[in-house]
């Protein structure tokens, strides 16, 4: 009787986007968990998503992190936040943003390819989950830098 071991292949890809130096790095395993990714999507299509999505953030909140960094917060774990499962809420709120931006990035990019009136269905529906992340998202920033979600005036 013989039998054969199969070793796993090599990552090819680092399991690890290294950010900027004041934001979090982003872990592309738990990023890819908590996007609820179902492995249709290739590992360097994720990984491309995720460093968009790092690079809209960190452009979203460049004013408010030059802000911080004036006040003497060298990363965002520094700043001044309520910790949340041994985190501070802006970690929180960061990896929310990107993992949601992310998330309506491939939405957008891996529309179901059937024709059939059901497939019509549930691209709408997909396209709906992308307007929720970008709300979301938007959402975290706001909440990160301190402004109100919504903004409504009197006519």
């Amino acid at each position: 009787m013989s039998s054969f071991l199969a070793a796993a292949p090599a990552p090819t890809e680092p399991s690890r986007i290294h950010n900027d130096g004041f934001f979090p790095n982003v872990d592309i395993s738990i990023a890819a968990a908590a996007m609820r990714q179902d492995g249709t999507v290739t590992a360097e299509r994720l990984r491309a998503a995720l460093v968009e999505a790092m690079l809209s953030v960190n452009d979203d909140l460049s004013a408010w992190r030059a802000a911080q960094q004036a006040a003497g917060h060298a990363t965002l774990d520094a700043v001044p936040s309520p910790p949340i499962d041994g985190k501070p809420a802006t970690v929180h709120r960061y990896l929310r943003a990107v993992y949601c931006e992310a998330r309506a990035g491939l939405i957008e990019r891996y529309r179901d390819y059937d024709a059939t009136a059901a497939g019509d269905r549930k691209a709408e529906a997909l396209m709906q989950a992308v307007d929720d992340l970008r709300r979301d998202a938007r959402w975290a920033i706001s909440d990160i830098v301190g402004r109100h979600r919504c903004t409504v005036e009197l006519i």
